[in-house]
């Protein structure tokens, strides 16, 4: 019953918008509603030099894009960020009247049933992004992964062999191990289908065995669900629980920093979903926003993410930091479809429902 008292509790949440699960931090900021000098489809008349970004990735990533974007382009930054969910509401609320320019939220398996809120363009650096990471649907501009990982605090797991998700269904992890809701967080929905596809009979996501094993899985969090991404990396690693299911990115930070945590990429396999960006339709600056997508896919920008921070860059060639896992020992699943997971994304989260209820029986 725990369990199906929090997950109430976190599904009231949602409709009443007091708080979202999601991957990013709460909204902090507030775009301006004054009317530019320009928009979208006059494109004669100059745009004022202003973007407003709705933004759910980390601090450090918005930073060391943004800043630079700023102070080569001119073009003032007001920053939104919040989680997936609640900028989804919001772009969803203003869709007549976008206050916001760039979406940098998710990727394509989030947000293609909302490709109506977004404006088609394909970035002039598309051709320069690895096979698999272009722009194919005319909306998503992949710029960065950020694969599904198991964060493992190492104080803690003492003589427990944790090197994939079969090791999850151990006993002694019991009521020990961090989840999110893949209904609203992003993070907790890649990772979801990561296990699917790993556990799925001939990596069939959607198979009687990947289900079963959700079921195994869900009754071994002994009625935990974490109340949003956050709390997953951040409870593993002050040593709330022992293991987390979460993104890449947060994780390899606390490597970077030396606490007592190390990055698992699950022995099964994995998967690498492009986090993309993209332009809000009618939104106030849209020349301005072109030029941002330009930026996120340049080869300055995707050698310095690459090399400075914890998430992996898309661009062909692209420099990687020597802390991060190298891509030769990551196994990923070569039946994984993007495209695929975008369409079937609602029933996914349908069937977890389901399985997570039955779990509680």
């Amino acid at each position: 019953m725990k369990m199906r008292n929090r997950w109430l509790a976190l599904t009231l949440t949602a409709i009443m918008g007091l708080s979202i699960v999601g991957c990013g931090t709460s909204n902090t900021n507030t775009p301006s509603t004054t009317t530019p000098a320009a928009t979208q489809g006059n494109n004669t008349t100059q745009e004022e030099k202003v973007l407003v970004v709705y933004t759910a990735r980390s601090e450090e990533l918005n930073k060391a894009v943004i800043s630079e974007f700023e102070r080569e382009t001119g073009i003032t930054v007001e920053l939104v960020t919040a989680g997936t969910g609640e900028l989804l509401k919001r772009a969803e609320s203003e869709k007549d009247n976008p206050l916001g320019d760039i979406f940098w939220v998710a990727d394509r398996t989030m947000l293609e049933s909302s490709s109506h809120l977004f404006m088609q363009y394909v970035s002039t650096e598309d051709g320069n992004m690895l096979n698999g990471f272009q722009n194919t649907t005319g909306y998503f501009s992949p710029a960065f992964s950020d694969p599904p990982v198991l964060i493992v605090n190492t104080d803690l797991k003492g003589d427990i062999e944790i090197k994939g998700f079969e090791d999850l269904l151990n006993p002694a992890l019991k009521g020990k191990i961090a989840f999110g809701d893949p209904v609203n967080s992003s993070s907790a929905f890649q990772s979801l289908v990561a296990m699917l596809y790993a556990m799925g009979e001939n990596n069939d996501p959607m198979s009687d065995k990947a289900w079963d094993f959700v079921d195994q899985f869900l009754k071994n969090l002994d009625g935990k669900m974490a109340n949003s991404s956050s709390q997953v990396y951040k409870g593993v690693a002050e040593g709330e629980y022992i293991v987390g299911l979460t993104w890449e990115d947060p994780a390899a930070k606390y490597v970077k920093e030396g606490a007592a945590v190390e990055v698992v990429f699950p022995e099964e396999g994995t998967i690498f979903p492009g986090e993309s960006v993209q332009i809000l339709k009618n939104c106030k600056h849209p020349e301005n926003a072109k030029k941002f997508v330009d930026y996120m896919l340049s080869e300055k920008i995707q050698n310095k993410v690459g090399s400075e921070l914890t998430v992996r860059p898309l661009r062909k060639d692209a420099k990687l930091a020597d802390y991060m896992t190298p891509q030769a020992e990551i196994k990923l699943f070569s039946n994984y479809d993007e495209g695929w997971v975008a369409t079937n994304k609602l029933n996914i989260t349908n069937k977890f429902s389901e399985v997570l209820e039955s779990s509680m029986d």
